[in-house]
């Protein structure tokens, strides 16, 4: 058990509702909804009357009620005593074209501090999200657009913006001419992952009149959308950090004085944390180091019912 479930557990028991129990927990009902049933699911037990309204615990977790108790107070000491020795990890998620381009330098800041290790996790923008609810991870990066921005709930995360980054255009050379349409091949994202998005919403109603396009490979994975463009199958949109090393070998091509590109934002998103402060600190340490404008961007997230149902197709 890990200790973020026992004190969700344990907020519904002292609450005696899933919204109270929510706001003690600092997440959207929703999406502490979510959670109460991904622990049910990972233990293969209910664990709470749905029914009954109020909510109410199974006789089960009432008669345990002091074992759980006992064993939070004995986990928040342990972590407490952990993080004043020798040695300290942190854990960070990122979507998959980050953890490429991004993930490196915030690696190499934070392994500059003395007896750090640091665990990096890769997913799409929604496992991210959900790594962060269920504690498997410190922070996570991730990209936002502003043309596909999800649906605002206030409180569940706090962010900040670390940097702005562009979703461009590109071909191998040998297809420039065709970019010119009328009809224009290119590597397309699955309609419902974050870049799908991006495109039907903030691209494809800007693509030049009398310019259609045509996908001739669909994928979800930012890095495979990569390969299949330097291969010439088609047009690609992908991040600038991305490609920059093909474009200056001329591998690849930028196309953005003929089609369309698009803002991407990068972000680092977490849980307020009122009893890790070393967590903070390391957090603040990174970004006094590598994002030193970012304190002044700093914002409650908008993010929280962004977390659907995990999609384990998406890669972007």
């Amino acid at each position: 058990m890990r200790l973020e479930w026992i004190e969700d557990i344990l907020a519904v028991l002292d609450t005696g509702s899933l919204a109270r129990a929510a706001d003690r927990r600092f997440v959207t009902q929703s999406a502490f909804t979510r959670r109460i049933r991904m622990i049910e699911d990972s233990l293969g037990a209910t664990l709470f009357d749905r029914s009954r309204k109020p909510i109410e615990a199974l006789p089960s977790v009432r008669a345990l009620e002091p074992d759980l108790r006992d064993a939070a107070a004995r986990l928040v000491a342990l972590r407490a005593g952990l993080g004043g020795g020798v040695g300290s990890a942190i854990a960070f998620a990122c979507q998959h074209a980050i953890t490429a381009t991004v993930s490196p330098r915030i690696v190499a800041a934070l392994t500059e501090q003395d007896n750090l290790s640091v665990r990096v996790r890769s997913g799409n923008r929604d496992e991210c999200l959900m790594m962060l609810l269920s504690g498997e991870v410190d922070f996570a990066l991730m990209y936002e657009s502003p043309a596909a921005r999800t649906a605002a709930i206030p409180r569940a995360f706090e962010s900040v913006l670390l940097d702005t980054e562009r979703l461009v255009p590109v071909c191998m050379p040998a297809l420039r001419a065709a970019a010119n349409g009328p009809v224009v091949p290119i590597v397309s994202y699955p309609a419902e992952v974050f870049l799908g998005r991006v495109f039907a919403l903030g691209l494809a109603p800007r693509l030049p009149e009398g310019i259609t396009t045509l996908s001739k490979a669909e994928t979800a994975l930012t890095l495979a959308a990569y390969r299949y463009a330097i291969s010439g199958i088609g047009v690609a949109w992908l991040p600038l950090s991305l490609v920059q090393d093909a474009l200056d070998k001329e591998e690849l091509c930028l196309l953005e004085d003929i089609l369309p590109a698009s803002e991407l934002d990068l972000v680092m998103i977490w849980l307020p944390e009122p009893r890790q402060p070393q967590v903070q600190r390391i957090r603040q340490g990174l970004l006094d180091s590598l994002y030193p404008d970012a304190g002044s961007k700093r914002r409650p997230d908008l993010l929280a019912d962004a977390v659907q149902p995990v999609d384990r197709t998406e890669q972007g």
